[in-house]
């Protein structure tokens, strides 16, 4: 792609991004990649130009990939990022890709305990904006980190996840979670962990604490919104291929993996505005989430994005509002 052609790439997404607020979406998460075609290397510079062109989304990062920065550095720019939104913020956070950290000599166990450290430190901040800290990865002594964010006692923290143990330390943290690609029964038994290990916590973990990100193909008729999924799905079998978590030909009643995902048919979603309604509230209801994530024709042309947001923001989003179900939708992941 030309560099003309990235630029005008970018400007078409902002403007779709924009655009998603008057069709009804609640906010906008956007994704952390490197090394490829999706142009998302820094997704919080997406968050504060959508910031400039919306008034009312929710904004944030499924996840920032805290192994890569400083953890200090996180915490300034969450504090501006929820000032340049007036405080529309929402905060993500993520280990990252085995594949894309490997291009930069970082291990997975490197990567957990970069992120175990950089939680620990951002949870600090959130707390008291003068920290001190003394791990592996990271000293400091006294430092204050400016500015405080503008929603009070803080935004709310997100954590994307894969397996059980991960959403009990989240629930630990006080973090709300995302989860996706493993099946719905999977990710039942994985917020069911949440909400045991927040009961034993003592805070309420209800709905509005759990997500499910989901692939969606949409269409007026099945058979369009069919393909464009067949589709879909062999470009995230090629995204997935190199990633050692993931398992994309599960065998027949085999325990999930204990750490890693089943790339499972419920994470495509396809049909009409009113089929991809009726399994959203489906897979929603059955594991008590009260946010669902739209990732739309990921992968798509341009111009068959565009429609599908349109198709979703008219006809789907109308009926999961009356189911009281939040919709965001998830971009360049």
């Amino acid at each position: 792609m030309s560099r003309s052609a990235i630029a005008a790439y970018f400007d078409s997404y902002v403007d779709l991004w924009a655009n998603d607020e008057a069709l009804g979406f609640e906010g906008i998460f956007f994704s952390e990649h490197h090394f490829g075609p999706g142009f998302a290397p820094s997704p919080n510079l997406l968050v504060a130009a959508v910031a400039q062109r919306t008034r009312k989304l929710r904004l944030g990062v499924m996840g920032v990939v805290t192994p890569y920065y400083p953890p200090w550095r996180l915490v300034e720019e969450i504090g501006m990022l929820d000032h340049l939104s007036h405080g529309r913020l929402e905060i993500g956070t993520a280990i990252g890709i085995p594949q894309e950290l490997a291009r930069v000599n970082i291990s997975m166990e490197e990567a957990r305990e970069r992120n175990e450290e950089a939680l620990e430190i951002l949870d600090a901040a959130l707390s008291n904006n003068v920290v001190s800290y003394k791990g592996k990865y990271t000293q400091i002594d006294n430092l204050r980190l400016v500015p405080p964010p503008l929603q009070q006692p803080a935004p709310p923290k997100w954590t994307t996840i894969l397996g059980v143990e991960s959403a009990r330390n989240a629930a630990r943290r006080g973090s709300k979670i995302c989860t996706g690609f493993n099946s719905t029964a999977q990710i039942e038994k994985i917020f069911d962990a949440y909400r045991d290990e927040a009961a034993r916590l003592g805070f309420p973990a209800d709905s509005d604490h759990l997500a499910i990100r989901r692939r969606v193909a949409i269409a007026e008729n099945e058979a369009e919104a069919h393909a464009s999924a067949d589709a879909m799905l062999q470009r995230v079998k090629a995204l997935v291929a190199d990633d050692p978590r993931a398992v994309l030909s599960p065998v027949p009643d085999a325990p999930p993996p204990t750490r890693g995902f089943v790339l499972s048919e419920d994470e495509f979603i396809a049909g009409t505005p009113e089929q991809v309604a009726e399994r959203i509230i489906g897979q929603c209801t059955a594991v008590g989430a009260g946010h669902f994530l739209a990732v739309l024709h990921w992968g798509a042309p341009f111009a068959e994005v565009e429609r599908a947001h349109q198709l979703f923001g008219r006809r789907v989003i109308p009926r999961l509002r009356r189911t009281e179900l939040t919709t965001e939708s998830s971009e360049l992941s």
